[in-house]
């Protein structure tokens, strides 16, 4: 048994079910969402998905502190 690349194999597949003006179509429709032409379809975003909390920043909302913070002392025992 051969192993193709899921890339290969999907080629494969859309030349056995389409015809070649069908597949031109096709070609021309993935360069315009590469292109961000058609911005209602987009690609997957592995990034995202390997990495989803990368530049996830909050601002804390209290102020930044002016002076140091006053500690209470413990009483001795």
């Amino acid at each position: 048994m051969s192993y193709l690349s899921k890339t290969a194999r999907i080629i494969i597949w859309l030349c056995s079910k389409f015809t070649t003006p069908e597949i031109e179509q096709i070609v021309a429709g993935l360069s315009d969402i590469l292109e961000n032409k058609n911005p209602e379809v987009k690609p997957k975003d592995d990034f995202k998905e390997k990495h989803p909390n990368y530049r996830n920043f909050i601002v804390d909302p209290n102020p930044p502190l002016t002076e140091p913070p006053e500690f209470k002392k413990k009483p001795s025992i």
